[in-house]
């Protein structure tokens, strides 16, 4: 499949992107000189023409005899061509074919001598323009400017007494070549991040997209399973226990709530402080920090509406854990309305244990109804307990 990439050596942020293909990159001539990047330059480098076809008077003044003066009409049209589109060429150009450019331009103002002689530096400026647009090296682009308009200066040396109006096309030449150079690197970086920002958007897309469906398969495989077997275990005992049945289906109809405000939650973007996402994120920090982890098998045993605050207390309380504790062992346990993060590390600190994370999660708890308190843990070391408001109490079951 073809590929729209930057060539390498094309210099930063190039402004014209040529087919890359898996043999390298394919220039094509018409893609390149009728690029929408293109247009602009065509403009400006019309306009600035006005100067080599004011010269034709000049011209026709030095050789009035009609066929010389078809060859410098000519000559002065073709360089003009030249010129406009020997910028968009040299975008799709290495280093090398760059310089082949501009000395194919500087090669063809030597042509207007016959007419011009030693004023044909003033074409010159062209050439170093065309210099400045192709992004050498600044070392590179300064040396070819500076050469240019020393070369200016002696060729007019050898036909003129000096003045200072000899500096004037030397001067006229190290300024607008350096102009556009400078110019020409500022369009390859805006070039540069734009490009950027489209690939950081796509893979931000590609991103939320693995998130969403990583989520929605972690949300979904454990809940619709749980439901399955539960709705299964309901039919079975229809003819036998219909007060078993009817809980039964109590418990699919709330596990199917929380699976729903679960995937909601992944949708919207607010996965990461769900109970089930914090819950698997604990078991992966765990592992890597290389503590034993004694964690519940799911969060069915905890309400949708309290899934999202006891993703919070998840988060902060393995934080504490693998950061503070010293610990070998983590265990949470979500118990009848209430949740604990517990650990045989150092125990509580001297002075005051509460730290900005968990100053912000007793706020949270707090503004949510519920109670959050600290102390020594039974395994030795600290433990980050959270009573839940009331309402989320009635169905909770111990789950380890």
């Amino acid at each position: 499949m073809t590929k729209i990439a930057e060539a390498k050596g094309f210099g930063p942020g190039w402004p014209v992107r040529v087919a890359r293909t898996d043999a390298g990159p394919a220039i094509r001539w018409a893609d390149v000189l009728r690029s929408s990047r293109t247009r602009s330059w065509y403009f400006g480098a019309a306009i600035s023409l006005f100067w080599v076809f004011s010269m034709i008077p000049a011209m026709v003044g030095a050789k009035p005899q009609p066929v010389w003066v078809i060859i410098g009409v000519a000559l002065a049209v073709l360089y003009g061509a030249a010129f406009m589109v020997a910028a968009p060429i040299s975008w799709s150009l290495s280093a090398r074919g760059r310089l082949v450019v501009c000395g194919t331009l500087f090669a063809m103002s030597l042509l207007f001598i016959p007419w011009l002689g030693g004023d044909v530096v003033g074409l010159w400026t062209y050439v170093g323009v065309i210099v400045g647009m192709c992004m050498f090296r600044w070392s590179v682009t300064i040396s070819i400017i500076s050469a240019l308009g020393l070369t200016a200066l002696v060729i007019q040396l050898t036909q003129y007494r000096w003045s200072e109006s000899l500096l004037i096309q030397p001067v006229i030449i190290l300024s607008i070549s350096l102009l556009m150079a400078a110019f020409g690197r500022t369009i390859a970086v805006i070039n540069e991040l734009r490009a950027t920002q489209e690939q950081l958007e796509f893979v931000t897309a590609e991103r939320e997209r693995g998130r969403v469906a990583r989520d929605i398969h972690d949300i979904l495989g454990h809940s619709l399973t749980v439901i399955t077997v539960k709705a299964d275990l309901a039919v079975r005992l229809m003819d036998v226990d219909m007060s078993r049945a009817r809980a039964e289906i109590v418990d699919v109809e709330a596990l199917a709530r929380g699976a729903l405000a679960d995937v909601r939650a992944t949708v919207s973007g607010y996965r990461a402080t769900t109970a089930s996402g914090e819950l698997a994120a604990a078991r992966g920090a765990l592992s890597a920090a290389e503590l034993l982890a004694e964690l519940p098998s799911s969060v069915d045993a905890i309400p949708a509406e309290q899934r999202e605050l006891v993703g919070w207390v998840i988060r902060e309380g393995v934080t504490n854990v693998v950061r503070h504790a010293r610990a070998s062992r983590c265990r949470i346990v979500f118990s009848e309305g209430e949740i604990e993060v517990a650990d045989d590390g150092i125990g509580l600190a001297d002075g005051d244990p509460w730290s900005t994370g968990l100053n912000g999660l007793r706020e949270r708890v707090e503004a949510a109804g519920g109670r959050l308190s600290v102390g020594q843990s039974d395994l030795g070391g600290f433990s980050l307990r959270v009573s839940l408001p009331r309402e989320a109490r009635g169905r909770n079951r111990v789950t380890r």
